[in-house]
């Protein structure tokens, strides 16, 4: 990340990754999603296939043992790999090994959807964050631990890049603003945060914000239906795809919101803007990806 202090403004698109004709899976990156509990089991289904949707070329959920065979029935495309857990069946401390192991042989990670909240969740997201070397997009319960945990969440020289998107009541309760300072100046909070903290930014809503602290560029595709459960899991799984599929951080994120979007904008017009549910934007993404260039 760059320390500038001048804001640059991108306008333009990055372009689709690459994909050989002779390629195989394993060209396109292997995503990890860390997601997921006893009652939340979709968020990790929404996530993993995302990604999938978006290109990766292998995709594993790991999540609480008790609900692996729900998330493993929603869509046989995924790996999955069961993690312990407590006694109301969100991921243990004793799982940690294991996902860090997972993240490693990863190119890319996601954690956060659905986990819920504990004292051994705020350890693991902790320890995962500073000290993984892979990419990963941290969202929802993973966001709330960041806030909550009393710790510095810049981004140390041991973790790979992070991408953190927050929707407005998250980033209050990263920064300790309220959100209505925050809809009052959401290009510059955001600017300064991932400046700040040594990550790519992603403040969602209404004209999306995604910066890394030096570059900053404003979404112009969605709209109000996508205001609903699980469409912000479905965007973590897409930028996690781009990133492992070797898109830098910042251009991840910019085109991932862009094209979840679009998705959103499809579903809406199949469905309508009342109609439309999260599991629909991941059906449009294939749509979306054609319409802007996908083979």
């Amino acid at each position: 990340m760059s320390s500038s202090d001048t804001m640059i403004r991108v306008t333009t698109l990055p372009e689709l990754p690459s994909r050989p004709a002779d390629a195989h899976k394993g060209v396109f990156g292997r995503v990890s999603v860390v997601a997921g509990s006893r009652g939340m089991a979709g968020a990790a289904c929404l996530s993993g296939v995302a990604a999938l949707r978006s290109g990766a070329g292998l995709v594993t959920v790991a999540s609480a043992e008790s609900i692996i065979p729900v998330i493993a029935s929603y869509e046989p495309s995924y790996l999955t790999v069961p993690l312990k857990e407590d006694e109301a069946g969100r991921i243990s401390g004793a799982s940690l090994a294991a996902i860090v192991s997972l993240l490693l042989s990863s190119k890319a990670g996601v954690i956060g959807p659905g986990l819920g909240r504990s004292p051994q969740l705020n350890d693991v997201v902790i320890n995962v964050y500073r000290r993984t070397p892979v990419p990963m997009v941290v969202d929802a319960d993973g966001l709330n631990v960041l806030a909550n945990s009393g710790q510095d969440i810049t981004r140390s020289s041991l973790a790979g890049y992070r991408v953190l998107t927050p929707h407005p009541g998250e980033f209050a309760r990263l920064t300790g603003k309220t959100t209505v300072e925050i809809a009052a100046d959401r290009e510059n909070l955001a600017w300064q945060f991932a400046k700040t903290h040594g990550v790519v930014l992603v403040l969602k809503g209404a004209g999306t914000v995604v910066t890394d602290g030096e570059r900053l560029a404003i979404n112009t595709t969605g709209n109000a239906g996508m205001a609903t459960g699980g469409t912000g899991d479905v965007l973590s799984g897409v930028i996690a795809a781009l990133m492992a599929q070797g898109l830098d951080p910042f251009a991840a994120a910019q085109l991932g919101v862009h094209v979840h979007g679009l998705a959103g904008d499809l579903a809406a017009t199949e469905h309508s803007q009342m109609g439309m549910i999260a599991s629909d934007v991941v059906r449009s993404l294939g749509r979306a990806w054609k319409t802007f260039g996908a083979a």
